[in-house]
């Protein structure tokens, strides 16, 4: 994606290396998906063993750094589509 006059960095930098709006709907699909895969389930389900083997996350510290980098590209995908951003890209 190429950075126009009025872009906002933040927008730039999260979508710099993706030119398509799909491209940046699976990164937040991906990034949701992990985000809940964070979530410390073992604290919740302590008497199965395998729910510790497969969720490996055991505190909140993934889950602080993955909600606000979820808010993040979401942000920039309302920004990018409220301001015409991807047919910009699209054409060059």
């Amino acid at each position: 994606m190429e950075k126009s006059e009025d872009m906002p960095i933040w927008v730039f930098l999260a979508f710099s290396s993706i030119n398509t709006r799909r491209g940046a709907l699976l990164l937040i699909w991906a990034c949701l998906v992990y985000s809940v895969y964070c979530i410390p389930w073992p604290l919740f389900f302590v008497d199965h063993s395998w729910v510790a083997t497969f969720f490996l996350m055991d505190d909140w510290s993934w889950v602080g750094m993955m909600v606000p980098v979820l808010l993040w590209y979401w942000l920039s995908l309302r920004w990018l589509d409220n301001n015409s951003g991807w047919e910009s890209s699209a054409l060059s």
